[in-house]
């Protein structure tokens, strides 16, 4: 070896932010929603920023099943309580790329995740995010924001 020191690059930061920054982690939520997005995402989103528009969430929502936590453990993926905005941000680029898949079940479940997904997101919002238990598992801010960049009925002035 000559001595070089490697630099570990982290991609989901930029060379001018911080390693407290999320901006940029969320920068990176905006970006995977400005790419080709399937029409199923959009979909899920929308009917998010619908229901968060007209009805602010104020009938607390149901947590997810047994059933949809055994689907996001089957690929590997933690509740949205206990992801971080890398993780979310990871999760929704396989998601993409699995709705597009040849293989239909591989489909299917990456539609079914994402509704998942929409419905964990809507249980916090209406909880107040008192189940946000660490500032460390902020996924939902990423989830939330590729909503918002995806969805039709997004305004920032909502």
């Amino acid at each position: 070896m000559t001595g070089k020191k490697i630099e570990t690059v982290y991609p989901a930061q930029s060379a001018f932010s911080s390693e407290e920054d999320a901006f940029t982690a969320l920068s990176t939520s905006a970006l995977l929603a400005k790419s080709s997005v399937p029409y199923s995402h959009r979909r899920v989103a929308d009917n998010y920023v619908i229901i968060k528009r007209i009805y602010r969430f104020q009938a607390v929502q149901s947590r997810i099943t047994n059933a949809e936590r055994q689907l996001l453990q089957k690929y590997d993926f933690n509740t949205l309580e206990f992801s971080t905005i890398k993780q979310i941000n990871e999760e929704l680029s396989y998601l993409k790329k699995w709705s597009s898949s040849s293989n239909e079940l591989l489909r299917k479940d990456a539609d079914t995740i994402l509704q998942i997904r929409s419905k964990e997101l809507k249980f916090i919002v209406a909880s107040r995010y008192a189940s946000i238990t660490s500032e460390i598992y902020n996924g939902y801010k990423a989830l939330e924001r590729y909503f918002e960049e995806i969805s039709k009925f997004y305004s920032p002035t909502m």
